[in-house]
């Protein structure tokens, strides 16, 4: 004989509960790793990150994260006020080779200008 049918009822409602919290940890863990994969990206240099964001569906990254927020604390650096520019290379315009700021620096005074111009 079977037991009481309340119980069998209670029983296949507490499996099904154990069943969708399973789920929910599951899904928790993938927001979580995902979100830490994205912020992993955004720590990266440009060229990565790029790499990076062209496989990843935008509307996953924009629509499930605060990507402005995240994105404005990963490039913030620590630079402060009176602190020196980190020391760089860039390819010459004419292509004939690379300059550092610390070569220029040790002739003349540097100034950065950082914007847009279009």
């Amino acid at each position: 004989m079977r037991g009481n049918p309340g119980q069998e009822g209670q029983s296949k409602r507490g499996r099904g509960r154990r069943i969708l919290l399973r789920l929910l940890a599951v899904l928790v863990l993938l927001y979580i790793s995902f979100g830490a994969f994205i912020w992993w990206a955004m720590h990266r240099p440009p060229e990565d990150f790029g790499r990076v964001m062209t496989r990843v569906p935008q509307a996953a990254v924009f629509g499930l994260f605060p990507f402005e927020a995240l994105w404005i604390r990963a490039r913030a650096g620590n630079l402060k006020i009176g602190d020196p520019a980190p020391d760089f290379s860039l390819l010459k315009v004419d292509k004939s080779g690379s300059i550092r700021l610390s070569e220029l620096n040790k002739q003349r005074p540097v100034v950065l200008v950082f914007g847009s111009y279009t």
